[in-house]
């Protein structure tokens, strides 16, 4: 299997849906004449990350996952020969979802993810919430490839990370919209690092509120047979700026490290670990805004 080229659209998005959809697709063009198999878009593309207060014009705003305004990438992606993976302002009852829709270097939708741990401290309480972390199977140029989702707030729960382990996952895509400064670059380094997966992760630049770019791509792989020590699994950190940013991910790199090392699934006590679905929560972490 040779290289997965993975691009991260970190694009501001335009002031219309007709602006912001034309500025994706021309990305998607760009980055397919760069080589790349997979092209990933910031959070909630569709809208801009944009949670109108106003009930209504909050539906208004939301597209099916079958929309003509999403369907358009599923014919980009296969006049591409490109997987393309566009999120989007899901219309749901009874509030819209924030999802990711995959579509395959054929055009068809081979995975659906809708946010599952929103930000309900914010201004995301008036979302409906995702029920699952499923994992497909991607066919691409490089080969077949287990791909999952998580959507920013997602990856500081490592439940998130792991069950996508669990369900075979290798490459995770998280669409992002926040600052990712340290903290949350270490929790991504993390999630990679004990769960033996790469990660990929696209943010909004600077220019959009709250945002800062550094789109990221972490391998996984924290040990060589070759190198003594260990090394660094981020293989791409962009900066602030507007641009695509190209990751070459060696998946057989990946997956004979997953064969011989001992994170991920190989070594784990789950008869332990019944307190992890305990539902009750207890001081200090109550919260009047919890759902």
């Amino acid at each position: 299997m040779k290289e997965l080229n993975i691009a991260l659209l970190q694009l501001l998005p335009g002031s219309s849906w007709e602006e912001t959809r034309g500025i994706g697709e021309e990305a998607c063009r760009r980055a397919k004449e760069r080589g790349s198999d997979i092209a990933l878009f910031p959070e909630m593309w569709s809208c801009g990350y944009r949670i109108p207060e106003d009930p209504a014009r909050l539906k208004a705003m939301a597209v099916a996952r079958d929309d003509e305004k999403i369907h358009s990438f599923s014919r980009l992606a296969k006049e591409l020969d490109m997987a393309i993976g566009v999120t989007l302002l899901e219309s749901w009852e009874p509030s819209p979802r924030n999802s990711l829709v995959l579509f395959d270097r054929k055009g068809q939708a081979v995975l659906s993810y809708a946010k599952a741990h929103t930000c309900d401290f914010g201004e995301e309480r008036r979302l409906t919430r995702g029920e699952d972390f499923p994992v497909a199977t991607l066919e691409t140029a490089a080969g077949p490839v287990q791909v999952g989702a998580m959507i920013c707030y997602d990856r500081e729960f490592p439940e998130s990370a792991r069950i996508l382990m669990l369900r075979g996952a290798e490459l995770v895509l998280v669409p992002n919209a926040c600052p990712m400064e340290i903290n949350r670059l270490c929790q991504l380094r993390a999630r990679a690092f004990e769960n033996m997966m790469a990660i990929a992760t696209c943010n909004y630049p600077a220019g959009q509120p709250d945002c800062n770019g550094h789109s990221t791509v972490f391998d996984g792989v924290a040990y060589l047979e070759d190198l003594p020590g260990s090394r660094d699994c981020c293989i791409l950190e962009a900066g602030e700026e507007p641009g695509i940013y190209l990751a070459k991910l060696d998946l057989a790199q990946l997956r004979a490290y997953r064969e011989r090392e001992v994170h991920g699934n190989a070594y784990r006590r789950p008869e332990l670990y019944h307190p992890l679905t305990d539902g009750d929560i207890r001081e200090p972490f109550l919260r009047g805004d919890r759902r």
